[in-house]
């Protein structure tokens, strides 16, 4: 099939180069196309690929002379004219001796190196683990963290360009080691490359910059609490206000999760006030009120990161809520105050089972942390699991659940569910069953 263009396929008028000048490329041709294309002719040595206002025009270098030639010369003579992805690809000696232009800053040693961090929890990885992971190699005069369209990344500055060198080569590709990271944390992915910087200007210490060559650099306001004490944590992030109101989100919903089992879960930990459940950003989120700060305190520490059922399904992020008391004006299916006794439910979600008969009742009340949960007479024994260990927790008495589908809300006097394998599922911590409606949280 001979090409058929009014743009010839040659230009005859340069010299002949090693260097050959390629046009009418498909967009975005890639830097393999081209060495495939030069292959049958020799040694394709550098590529410059995308140039011209179209970015589709290219540059490739043969390691000889005669191996240029050989290609235009056969495309000069050959019925089928060279093509890249179906498309004719227009051939020309260029002006030009060899690629030198082909390298970017970013091939270019310094002593800043430009770390992009790649994972699902790269942006929770702090300065002060980078500080660890890249003063192995020398020491670290200066880090910045910001991040971009390309991702969480630091600028990460050195000594020299020898010193960002050897940290580069050893470290570009590889992750994060799992003992620096908290528990909860999936692997984290260094890719690194040099920067134009040679100076990284740094104002203020905070959880986002740091100068290790200056201990008096002022404090950034931002890392200051309202008591003028430094609000940087031992991992370099700014630390929370602690609150007992906690903001718990949950990630990976295959399973719906109810107001009683969010009840269930965080009682383990004391007596829960209030919980409101609300929708953001496409996914669930409670808060919970606890009666004082260090009550929360505990259960955040405990939960975080942990799952509440098998699988790694519905896991558990929390921080403090900024605050302090709710207000719920009505107990439904998505908030609830359990300080208020016997007030009336509203639109609750029936159970997928009806009314069935009611289970044995009238056990003593379980005993948690020298607060007791007065038992109602209408409604079946509540088995609390223990405060610390996550102990084995005795069975309910009740209808076993079937599969793996998560207990719907329960209507007083329906049948309690017990969970399904796993329920709160987390590191050395047993399953947590699925207690039926529980009682409102009386005051001693």
């Amino acid at each position: 099939m001979a090409s058929v263009s009014s743009q010839p396929q040659f230009r005859y008028t340069q010299p002949p180069s090693k260097v050959l000048h390629l046009r009418n490329l498909p967009w975005e041709c890639t830097e393999e196309e081209l060495i495939e294309l030069g292959k049958p002719f020799g040694k394709v040595v550098n590529t410059k690929c995308n140039v011209g206002a179209n970015k589709n025009q290219a540059f490739i270098e043969f390691a000889d002379l005669n191996q240029a030639i050989a290609m235009i010369s056969y495309y000069a003579s050959s019925s089928e004219p060279a093509q890249v992805r179906g498309k004719t690809v227009y051939l020309q000696y260029s002006n030009r001796q060899e690629i030198v232009n082909n390298k970017t800053t970013a091939d270019v040693a310094g002593n800043v190196l430009l770390v992009t961090i790649e994972g699902s929890d790269a942006r929770l990885v702090s300065i002060d683990v980078l500080h660890l992971v890249f003063s192995a190699f020398g020491f670290v005069h200066k880090i910045t963290t910001f991040e971009k369209t390309a991702g969480f990344q630091a600028l990460v500055q050195f000594s020299n360009a020898e010193t960002a060198s050897s940290a580069k080569n050893a470290l570009d590709g590889r992750c994060i080691p799992s003992y620096l990271l908290p528990e909860h944390m999936g692997p984290c992915t260094l890719r690194i490359t040099y920067s134009a910087h040679t100076d990284l200007s740094v104002k203020f210490q905070s959880h986002r910059s740091r100068d290790y060559t200056n201990p008096y650099l002022p404090v950034a306001p931002s890392a200051i609490d309202g008591s003028g004490q430094l609000s940087v944590g031992v991992d370099g992030k700014k630390l929370e206000p602690e609150s007992n109101v906690l903001l718990a989100s949950i990630e990976n919903m295959q399973y719906a999760v109810t107001l009683d089992v969010l009840h269930m879960v965080f009682s383990a930990f004391g007596p829960v006030q209030k919980i409101a459940m609300f929708d953001k950003n496409g996914g669930v989120q409670a808060l919970i009120q606890y009666p004082d700060v260090q009550t929360a305190v505990v259960a955040k520490e405990a939960l975080e990161g942990h799952c509440i059922y098998d699988g790694g399904f519905c896991k558990l992020h929390i921080s403090y809520s900024r605050h302090t008391d709710l207000s719920i004006k009505v107990n439904n299916d998505r908030s609830r105050d359990y300080t208020i006794p016997n007030t009336p439910m509203m639109n609750p979600q029936p159970s997928i089972l009806g009314q069935q008969p009611a289970s044995a009742v009238g056990a003593a009340p379980q005993q948690y942390g020298g607060v007791q949960y007065a038992q109602t007479p209408t409604q079946p024994t509540m088995h609390h699991p223990p405060p610390a260990g996550w102990g084995p927790v005795p069975p309910a008495q009740s209808m076993p659940m079937q599969g793996h589908n998560p207990p719907p809300y329960m209507q007083q006097g329906t049948v309690p569910f017990q969970m399904g394998p796993g329920m709160m599922h987390g590191a050395g911590h047993p399953g947590l069953p699925h207690p039926p409606h529980m009682p409102p949280y009386q005051s001693q």
